[in-house]
């Protein structure tokens, strides 16, 4: 198989050097975003706050990180990749940091609130980005990379990152302070080393400023429409876990804390090890096997975690094998999915819309639904809103559109206009 041709001296290790520093970037906004779930139990005993609380928390950041990639498609043809990724890096360390001074849950919720807009500009942008300067025949493989490090930070180490500094700082304030520093000497590096001209895919927009987006016309390339409900369903299910499960351990199976932090880390090793594996795998083997064999193997382990009995390393391996292939599934949905379902000049819209609507669905409402479940009728019940997620999204996964289509070869409807409609080139 040829091979295309670099598109100028040192694209290969400008690739490198990027989807590294972007796999850091998205790995800090996960540990931004997940950190509160472990100190959840002491922040919830501090300032008086519920099950109920703490589903709101964690569906205030998705809902605002939704409605904010939605809109990052025009922001980043505006100001440019490189202003909106520095830019919202920056702000998300310094809201988490602000986070510390928080004096009951109307302030959480609008520093979550506000941390949310930040990522949501964010994540459609690296993904974009990591997009562009992957080589084809690697982009399954480095949106992979790119994403790792997500679950990684934010739920592998960041239990173990928290309670850590709770013990040693007595404060979950101070946890918040020392978390939100990395994030700045991110956002240096990043402004150092991009470089939008060596790259696979056009970095420049074609599309004028002030152009309104072609939601409608988008939901028609592809995929795009069935992505969006497949964001959904992952985020159902991965989400709920997340900001329900430390509670779940704690107080319904009484693990310790520290036992609590180290069965959570499975969530973000599993993760890990699945989005280097799986997305490369469906390089090979296709994207819709791919997906609905992970879809199958999510809810049949998220079924035996229901059942599964009060023990640590039994209650690890379940989660790690829900996470492996639920963040395997966000991965393959938001990237290659996406990005082979539209033209070049529309990847940052049609990135931002996929991950907007899942997030203001399956991260936002799914988590303040389970809130509601655990206060109405016990925190087992979460179990089944997360089941359900699994089991929806493989019903969806059926009708996946195979064999894969590459942007060049799709039919862009005659409504958007001739200044999107450039195609991505091949080598």
């Amino acid at each position: 198989m040829n091979k295309p041709t670099l598109p100028g001296p040192g694209a290969g290790r400008h690739e490198t050097i990027m989807v590294a520093l972007l796999s850091l970037g998205f790995g800090l906004v996960g540990l931004d975003r997940f950190i509160i779930l472990p100190l959840f139990p002491v922040i919830m005993r501090d300032l008086q706050m519920n099950y109920q609380d703490l589903g709101n928390l964690s569906a205030a950041l998705a809902m605002a990180w939704g409605l904010a990639a939605l809109t990052v498609g025009g922001m980043v043809d505006r100001l440019g990749r490189k202003a909106v990724l520095v830019g919202s890096l920056l702000l998300v360390s310094a809201l988490s940091g602000l986070s510390a001074l928080a004096g009951g849950l109307f302030g959480l919720l609008a520093l979550r609130a506000l941390m949310g807009v930040c990522e949501g500009l964010f994540t459609p942008a690296g993904i974009t980005v990591a997009t562009e300067v992957s080589h084809p025949d690697r982009r399954g493989f480095n949106l992979g990379v790119q994403q790792a490090l997500f679950p990684v930070l934010g739920l592998a180490l960041g239990p173990l990152i928290a309670v850590w500094l709770l013990e040693t700082l007595h404060s979950w304030r101070g946890v918040f302070a020392v978390v939100a520093l990395p994030g700045f000497l991110l956002a240096w590096l990043i402004q150092r080393h991009y470089r939008p001209e060596l790259g696979h895919l056009p970095a420049a927009s074609s599309q004028p400023a002030g152009a309104p987006l072609p939601w409608r016309q988008l939901l028609r390339l592809g995929n795009i429409r069935l992505n969006v409900l497949l964001m959904f369903c992952i985020l159902a299910c991965q989400f709920v876990l997340c900001a329900m499960l430390p509670n779940y351990l704690t107080d319904h199976l009484r693990l310790s804390t520290m036992e609590m932090a180290s069965v959570i880390s499975a969530i973000g090793i599993g993760g890990f090890i699945g989005q280097l594996i799986v997305p490369g795998l469906s390089d090979l083997y296709g994207r819709k096997p791919a997906v609905m064999l992970s879809f199958a193997a999510s809810a049949a382990l998220v079924l035996l975690l229901k059942m599964a009995p009060a023990q640590p390393w039994l209650l690890f391996i379940l989660l790690f094998g829900i996470s492996f292939f639920n963040c395997s599934l966000t991965c393959l949905t938001v990237g290659p999915l996406t990005g082979e379902s539209v033209p070049a000049a529309l990847l940052p819209a049609a990135t931002g819309m996929v991950v907007g609507l899942g997030e203001v669905l399956g991260g936002g409402a799914a988590p303040a639904l389970a809130g509601f479940v655990a206060t109405r009728f016990g925190l087992p019940a979460i179990l089944y809103v997360a089941l359900g997620g699994s089991l929806g999204g493989l019903a969806l996964s059926t009708r996946l559109k195979g064999p894969r289509e590459e942007p060049s070869s799709l039919p862009i409807p005659d409504e958007i206009p001739p200044t999107v409609r450039t195609l991505p080139e091949r080598g």
